[in-house]
């Protein structure tokens, strides 16, 4: 997921994004858990892009203030 994807979302669809991608690294962890994981570079790729969805939020919010 690009910054500037993101960039043109809107607050609300940004919350949501948010949100599937925390259940998408709860799952990941479980998986990782149970030894189901194969592809152990998602829990990675997952935790940055909630970085990035936080960032952007951060960023929309302090320019509407």
């Amino acid at each position: 997921m690009k910054t500037s994807e993101l960039k043109d979302k809107s607050m609300e669809e940004l919350q949501t994004t948010l949100v599937s991608l925390t259940k998408d690294q709860f799952n990941f962890r479980m998986q990782k858990s149970t030894g189901q994981l194969g592809q152990t570079h998602l829990l990675i790729a997952v935790k940055k892009d909630i970085a990035r969805v936080k960032t952007v939020l951060n960023e929309k919010s302090r320019v509407s203030e």
